[in-house]
Formats: structure tokens, sequence, C-alpha cells
């Protein structure tokens, strides 16, 4: 909206031309999103406080955690609000990978309202049965990702529609530009071709996949929040450099048109983060719920999509990996072996508790891990 008014400004003051540029306006978002947040922040724990929205803790779990029973939970609202807010003010509205990006988001934290509105409600730790869950972020998943297939394949909005109808008059077989490639990080001629399936059904896998193991990260105070502002960030980087032609160009990567404006869009995840960051950081005063992680988790895995960074994103966020590995080892192995375990306790950050680390031991040395392996990420923008 705001960019919409200054350049309709621009035509009378020519210094309003200043707020067409995508890295101020990127860094405005930063900080609009981190003002939203601090300050809507005490208004929205003491409402939640009100409602007495609490964390309803598992009783298998540590028993240092007990006594957050009753924390405000569902703060993720807040980090949803901040990034919706600041979105519509400082993006360019016209851009489909804006929209694509918000309504995965938004979908998302909406699964992720129901599940904890059920756990709050009916004071279970549970909360939506894994089916139920899976079923909605799999509906979500599937038609973003053949959504993506065509927004990313054409070159704008309106060329969308008709590569569809020659993909259906194909016989659903559409051989897509190499700008729809999968690339492989740190070579300079490696890329795997994808036709449209292909394509929809890794996007699927990175979107949903994305969401669940942010989810399953969120277990410690600060623990999730603070990866995701620093992949956040990261990703912006990446979809400044696939949006122009000129930088996409020299560093070998595709060019996709409309990608850079996303850059807004990670601005805000960053803003929005720290702010949450500043009430969720040990002690916590609230928890983001799964409204929350959910979503950040959605929107890290469709903005990875849109710049062509699926094997990036899944360095970047090996932390995330790692706490999802880690669960699916321990179900398979317990059922495999008749009630016998690897890990103390999964997801991987319980298991560290448990082996005698604190909380925040546990939570500063995953951030140091994930600063690392962002680093590593980054670097691939010119080791190749």
């Amino acid at each position: 909206m705001l960019k919409e008014l200054f350049q309709w400004l621009s035509h009378d003051i020519r210094a309003f031309n200043v707020f067409g540029y995508l890295t101020l306006r990127a860094v405005l978002a930063m900080a609009t999103s981190l003002i939203i947040g601090l300050a809507a922040g005490p208004a929205v724990i003491r409402k939640l406080t009100r409602m007495k929205i609490g964390q309803a803790v598992r009783d298998d779990g540590p028993q240092s955690h007990l006594v957050k029973s009753g924390t405000p939970t569902m703060g993720g609202a807040l980090i949803l609000l901040s990034i919706a807010v600041t979105t519509l003010l400082w993006a360019d509205l016209a851009n489909r990978f804006i929209w694509v990006v918000l309504a995965v988001t938004l979908a998302f934290g909406a699964i992720g309202w129901v599940d904890d509105y059920r756990k709050v409600v009916h004071r279970d730790p549970k909360g939506m049965p894994a089916r139920e869950k899976y079923f909605w972020q799999s509906l979500v998943g599937v038609a973003a990702s053949l959504y993506l297939a065509f927004a990313v394949a054409a070159p704008s909005s309106a060329q969308m529609l008709p590569l569809a109808h020659q993909w259906i008059a194909d016989g659903f077989v559409l051989a897509l530009p190499a700008r729809s490639d999968l690339i492989v990080p740190f070579f300079k001629h490696f890329a795997y071709p994808m036709g449209v399936v292909g394509f929809a059904l890794l996007s699927y896998f990175v979107i949903v996949g994305a969401s669940n193991a942010v989810n399953l990260t969120d277990g410690l105070d600060g623990l999730a929040i603070m990866p995701t502002v620093m992949i956040g960030a990261a990703l912006g980087v990446f979809a400044y450099v696939v949006g122009r032609a000129d930088f996409a160009r020299y560093l070998l990567f595709p060019y996709v048109p409309g990608a850079g404006e996303l850059v807004v869009v990670c601005g805000a995840i960053a803003g929005a983060g720290l702010a949450f960051l500043w009430f969720n950081a040990y002690p916590a005063q609230v928890f983001m719920g799964d409204v929350g992680a959910l979503a950040l988790g959605g929107a890290l895995g469709t903005i990875a999509v849109v710049t062509r960074q699926e094997i990036v994103l899944f360095i970047m966020g090996g932390v995330f990996v790692a706490e999802t590995v880690s669960v699916m080892l321990q179900v398979a192995y317990f059922r495999w072996s008749g009630g016998k375990r690897i890990f103390r306790m999964a997801p991987l950050h319980h298991h560290f508790e448990l082996s005698g680390w604190k909380e925040t031991q546990v939570v500063v040395r995953f951030w140091i891990i994930s600063m690392m392996l962002v680093l590593i990420g980054l670097s691939t923008l010119k080791i190749r």
C-alpha cells in the first residue's frame, strides 16, 4: 500500500522515488514488523493470560518443563499479525509471489490455531490428531505446489493460465524452463530438470516438511524462533539475487522474475521473529504454539521453492532437520525393537536436556549451530 502511495507522490516530489528501492523497503519492513511486535506484544500476552490460554505441558516430558504449565501460548498470532500487516504495507501487492507466500503462511497458521485451541480448551497436549492435521497441511501444500509450478515457470501472471492449459492438453506432461530446475549447490552447471509433477512433488515435501520441522523444534524457550530469523534473512539474500537478472547471471543462478519482492517478506519475518524473541527468551512470557511454528515453517519452505533453494534450505535448517529425523528414528526403532529407544527422548533437544544440559545451553548451542549452517548456505552464492 505504501509503495503505491509513495510512487504516486513521487510524480510531484522526486524524493519519494527512494521508496521504490527494494532494499530500502526490506529494511523498513523489518523495522515495521519489529515495532509492531514489540508494541503489541504486552497487550497480546495480557489478553492471552486473561483468556486463560495457557500451555498444557506433556506429562511424559522433562520434569523441569512442568513449571511452564499455564504460560500463555498461541503467541504466534502476534508474529502472523506483524508479518501480514508489514507485508501489506511495504510489498508490491501486484506481485504473485507475495500473495502465495502470505496465503500459505496464514493457512498453516489457521491449522495451527485450531490445534492450539483444542489443546487449550480440552487441556490435551496432543491437540489435533496427526492424521487430521496432516490432511489439512497436505491440502494447502498441494494447492501451493501446483500454483508455484506455473508461477515460477511463467515470466508473468498472464502467462500462467495458458501454461497450465498446455500442460493439461499435452497429457499432463510438460517440460519446464531451466529456472524451474532443482539446483545443486556448490556446482556451477549441475541442475536437475523437472516437469510439473516433479516440481510440485518436491515443492510439496519442502513446504509441508519445513512446516512440521519448525513445529517439532519449537519445544524450548527461543529455540525455534532464532534459527527462523536467521534462515529467513538469508533467504532474503537469495530472493534478491534470483530476482535480479544481472546478479543472477553473474552468480550463475536462475533468474525468476518477481522473486526479488520476497525480500520484503523475509524482512518482515526477521523483524517479527526478533520482536517475538523479546518475549519468548528464557524464561518465556509466551509461547508461539503451532499457530506460529507451522506458519513460519510453511513460509520458509515456500520462499525456498520460489528462489530455487530447496537444498540450501535443507542445509541452513540443519537443526530443524536433525530434530525431525530424531523423531522419525525414535518412532521407527521403538516399533521395530518392541519398546527400545535410540534417544532418551525425542525431539533431539529433549535428549540433551535429559543428558544434563540446561535448557539455555541447549538453546544457545543450537543457535550457534544454526548460525554456522546459515553461513555455509550463504557461501553457496559464490562457492560454485
